[in-house]
């Protein structure tokens, strides 16, 4: 099978072709066609100059001519208008796109080559960057003073969890926490993120206070339809009340510890999904709860790659049999 010089029998060809070796010779000391020998030669030699032949200039232009070969696009202008519409309405990553594309027998496609189409699509003075979830963020620095929240002593931190809630094989096992918009406003959401399947709730609270995180959580807990068998809350004050909603629901609450947020990592990265949408700084008061649902069921919805690119609701469908969610 033919394959190409390599860049160490260029440099080889070079010293043999110095020293007056003939084609012939140089074709039958690199186990290469004669005719190979004399079109590298001819193609790839200095002609602007003396027209000497040079390994590393050789070399430069194979990989310049393979990068070229490669920017020639192999799909067509209907594949690209689906992927840009799923990163625009579905914001799906180039990833999820690429292996979904590809489980339903559409286009296998690499996620790099959307990466290199929206930074073309940049380069033109297209927007395609800003539907990437961490288009144009920086990550900054964090350090951490002294806990200033309100302690409450006594309660169930989370290495006093059940075992099987670490292991993710048993749904009923949810992660949460509070989403502010401004740190001027009371409005703020609830999040409930289901740690075996990743399905998320996301409730409108009116002001960030026990009364409303039990009142929220309760509602959902009622209303939802899924299995809850355990809540792993973050430290703030608003989740204090946690007493109540145990006796209410049967539910058992714990606590994460302080400036950890790797304990919670499910609610975490669910808040990082959810601030696609409602990006930080940006004011709550106008979200409404309907709001709430159609992103919640946009994330539900979206595949995940810890699930072989199933969405949380496939996941927690075949794990639990729901089949509708209420929130």
């Amino acid at each position: 099978m033919y394959h190409q010089l390599t860049e160490q029998e260029r440099y080889t060809l070079s010293v043999l072709h110095r020293d007056g070796q003939s084609l012939r010779t140089i074709a039958r000391i690199l186990d290469r066609s004669p005719s190979t020998i004399s079109r590298e030669i001819q193609r790839n030699r200095c002609h602007r100059t003396d027209g000497a032949y040079r390994p590393s200039k050789a070399q430069q232009r194979t990989n310049g001519r393979r990068r070229r070969t490669r920017q020639v696009r192999q799909h067509d202008a209907d594949i690209y208008g689906r992927i840009e519409a799923l990163l625009r309405y579905a914001q799906w990553s180039p990833e999820q796109i690429a292996r979904w594309l590809a489980l339903h027998g559409v286009v296998r496609i690499s996620h790099m080559t959307i990466y290199r189409h929206v930074h073309r699509d940049r380069l033109a003075g297209g927007q395609l960057r800003s539907c990437l979830r961490q288009g144009g963020k920086r990550r900054r620095k964090r350090t951490f003073g002294p806990e200033r929240r309100g302690k409450l002593h006594g309660k169930p931190m989370i290495d006093s969890r059940p075992a099987e809630v670490e292991g993710r094989q048993e749904v009923g096992h949810w992660e949460g926490d509070t989403v502010v918009g401004t740190a001027s406003e009371r409005v703020c959401l609830l999040t409930l993120v289901e740690r075996c399947t990743g399905v998320a709730l996301v409730v409108r609270l009116p002001h960030r206070t026990v009364k409303a995180v039990n009142r929220a959580a309760l509602d959902a807990i009622q209303r939802s339809g899924l299995p809850f068998k355990t809540i792993t809350w973050d430290n703030g004050t608003e989740f204090h009340g946690y007493r109540a909603l145990e006796q209410a629901t049967g539910v058992l609450c714990y606590f994460a510890y302080p400036h950890r947020p790797w304990e919670r990592g499910s609610n975490e990265n669910f808040n990082g999904l959810l601030r696609q949408y409602l990006p930080k700084g940006r004011s709550l008061a106008r979200t409404t709860q309907a709001d709430c649902n159609r992103i919640a069921h946009k994330l539900n919805t979206r595949p995940r790659k810890r699930h072989g690119y199933k969405t949380p609701i496939e996941r927690m469908q075949e794990l639990s049999g729901v089949l509708h969610l209420g929130c």
